[in-house]
């Protein structure tokens, strides 16, 4: 395999605060299964294989501890890490606004003014229960500039999506676009 045919390694950490459906939602897209009951996540690590534009990525997939205010985000979440998903349940408004901490917890750690990462509303199927409208989700991806997705790990909707916009995003970051040059120029 010629270095142009290897796949890309990269490091994905997912945040949240707790029983919004991380685990759930990293099972379900490594290992195609839905797990209904809740236990408590300190660390796993997952990794899969995506193609993104003919190119594979080999994704290391953190699933972390649910976050609250008082978590201090580890080194481990921070460094060496490519792109986040940040996690809301659309049944908890605390878990929304968690999601504005654990990012500036992010930005004040890697010293950057934005992160490549995705919003996700998760628990679609929950919607008797919304308490967060996806016209809000959106308006915070907008506010922070990257894409939002909504998804029911439990019925597997919009899972692997998730993992495709951020890969995406994370490229755009690494590969920007070539700008487009003035045709004329002053000297």
């Amino acid at each position: 395999m010629s270095a142009s045919n290897q796949a890309k390694a990269r490091r994905i950490a997912v945040l949240g605060s707790t029983a919004v459906g991380k685990s759930s939602l990293v099972i379900q897209f490594c290992e195609n299964h839905f797990v209904d009951s809740y236990y408590p996540t300190i660390e796993n690590t997952f990794t899969k294989t995506i193609k993104y534009r003919g190119h594979e990525y080999t994704v290391e997939i953190m699933d972390t501890a649910g976050q609250d205010e008082y978590s201090i985000l580890s080194s481990h979440h921070a460094s060496s890490v490519h792109g986040y998903v940040l996690v809301y349940s659309i049944s908890s408004r605390s878990s929304f606004d968690m999601l504005k901490i654990i990012r500036d917890k992010i930005l004040d750690f890697t010293g950057l003014e934005s992160v490549p990462c995705v919003i996700v509303g998760n628990k679609s199927d929950l919607n008797i229960q919304r308490q967060i409208s996806q016209e809000e989700g959106q308006a915070l991806a907008q506010q922070w500039n990257c894409p939002m997705v909504e998804t029911s790990a439990k019925h597997n909707e919009n899972v692997a999506k998730i993992f495709d916009v951020l890969i995406a995003t994370i490229e755009k970051a690494h590969n920007p676009p070539p700008e487009e040059k003035n045709a004329c120029t002053i000297s």
